[in-house]
């Protein structure tokens, strides 16, 4: 069993640069990266709002840039999987090690369909972030499948930049907030496929060219946003720190602090608002200068 000052739990956005931060404050911290370092990042291709590139950026090439970052100013990395937590104890403990203090970082991952043919083509028109992506479909018609209220707003953040968009729901009637529906129907560019499903995502060498519905239906769009949901990564910390209904981490309102002194949570794991690269770095940038103040005390 070893002893840190601060460990560091996931190797995202919010984890490299909680680690780079912690790093400069001469924390000597240990980064735990997880069984995938880069998180939901390593399955995206061009990368081209987060700032400080000039030309797009692939997701793990900007991964690969904060961890040698992060490795430059002093972060230790250990490619090892958290499994289980002790924050009753004194000090924390993190699997086979102790520390004084906890940033956990292990983000969320998107809920898929589950289709061979979704998995082949993710990254050449299958996504499951329309801010993220929707630039790279200007002009062109896309669909979204769900019908909660994430699936309506990728629809309308969509109908902003593309010709089309059809959103596809399993039944006959939306679960998203009314005034989020009234929204999207009032969106002339926004048709709705009811008591429907994707079958089949088909495309070729240059990406996605349609999607078949469960109905034998084919529409002709070149870009399908999955938004059923997201998983956040909290099952070792359930009964540790709070969780809400979902599953994610409570923080106080506008800080990376939980109800558990010591231990402090960034990025995707705690915000299921934003879900963005630069949200999430904010985070642990703020964990780390909070994980700072805490062990100063």
């Amino acid at each position: 069993m070893t002893h840190e000052r601060l460990i560091i739990i996931g190797a995202g956005p919010a984890g490299w640069t909680a680690a780079i931060y912690a790093a400069r404050a001469g924390l000597s911290p240990l980064i735990l990266t997880g069984p995938e370092p880069g998180g939901q990042l390593m399955t995206t291709t061009d990368v081209e709002n987060y700032p400080g590139f000039v030309e797009a950026v692939t997701g793990p090439d900007l991964m690969a840039a904060m961890r040698g970052q992060a490795e430059r100013v002093g972060t230790r990395v250990v490619e090892e999987a958290v499994e289980a937590v002790d924050f009753a104890a004194s000090p924390l403990r993190v699997g086979p090690h102790t520390a004084d203090a906890v940033i956990i970082a292990t983000g969320a991952k998107a809920r898929w369909l589950g289709l061979p043919s979704e998995e082949a083509f993710k990254g050449r028109g299958v996504s499951a972030c329309a801010t993220c992506d929707g630039f790279f479909f200007r002009g062109q018609d896309v669909a979204v499948v769900g019908g909660g209220n994430a699936a309506v707003e990728e629809a309308l953040y969509l109908s902003g930049l593309c010709r089309s968009v059809t959103l596809i729901h399993r039944r006959d009637a939306l679960r998203a907030e009314k005034i989020a529906q009234d929204r999207l129907f009032a969106r002339k560019n926004i048709a709705v496929k009811w008591n429907a499903q994707v079958a089949e995502v088909v495309g070729d060498a240059s990406g996605v060219t349609g999607v078949r519905l469960t109905t034998g239906e084919i529409l002709g769009v070149t870009g399908l946003f999955v938004a059923i949901g997201h998983d956040p990564a909290t099952a070792p910390f359930a009964g540790h720190v709070p969780l809400d209904s979902e599953g994610y981490i409570v923080v106080e309102p506008g800080t990376p602090c939980t109800a558990v002194p010591g231990v402090f949570a960034a990025g995707d794991v705690a915000d299921k608002t934003y879900r963005q690269a630069i949200t999430a770095a904010g985070m642990g940038c703020m964990a780390a200068l909070e994980a700072e103040r805490f062990l100063a005390h």
